[in-house]
């Protein structure tokens, strides 16, 4: 990818999370169709003589599956913690 498609994917993502994201959710408020959107945009944009090596791509789409498995086990983990939280003050209560 050159200098300049880059450029213009991150331009055209800057207006796409412009318009799209709330305000201040940054980047902790993307999903799996902002990663496709980014991806489509990625690809229209590169340069047809010199495409995106598979292997950037593969890299990128493992990033995400593993940034997806992270925000997923942080959730579940707070969860936990909450209900622990609940039966811990329960105990204390009843004592």
């Amino acid at each position: 990818m050159t200098v300049t498609s880059l450029n213009q994917l991150t331009a055209a993502n800057n207006v796409s999370a412009a318009t799209t994201s709330p305000a201040g959710g940054g980047f902790a408020q993307l999903g799996h169709a902002d990663f496709l959107r980014l991806l489509m945009t990625q690809l229209q944009q590169q340069d047809p003589t010199d495409p995106a090596d598979n292997k950037d791509m593969l890299a990128q789409m493992a990033q995400f599956s593993s940034l997806a498995g992270t925000n997923e086990t942080n959730e579940r983990l707070s969860d936990i913690s909450g209900k622990l939280d609940a039966l811990i003050a329960a105990q204390t209560a009843a004592s």
